[in-house]
């Protein structure tokens, strides 16, 4: 599973928009959206705050480990 597969899921499952995700975490929306879209890569200080934000291993959240 990719990246911005997961990270995806996991904002759905908290019923979230890209943008209220944005405004939690001071991530971009326009950052959300291409790592959703597989488009770019978080940089590890956006990993480190996505999460904690879900609560998640960054492990986890690049499709490590389930």
């Amino acid at each position: 599973m990719t990246f911005g597969t997961r990270l995806k899921e996991l904002r759905q499952l908290k019923n979230i928009s890209q943008m209220q995700l944005s405004i939690m975490t001071g991530i971009s929306q326009s950052a959300i959206a291409k790592w959703e879209l597989n488009k770019t890569e978080p940089t590890a200080s956006a990993l480190i705050t996505l999460s904690k934000f879900f609560d998640e291993s960054v492990d986890y959240l690049l499709g490590i480990e389930d």
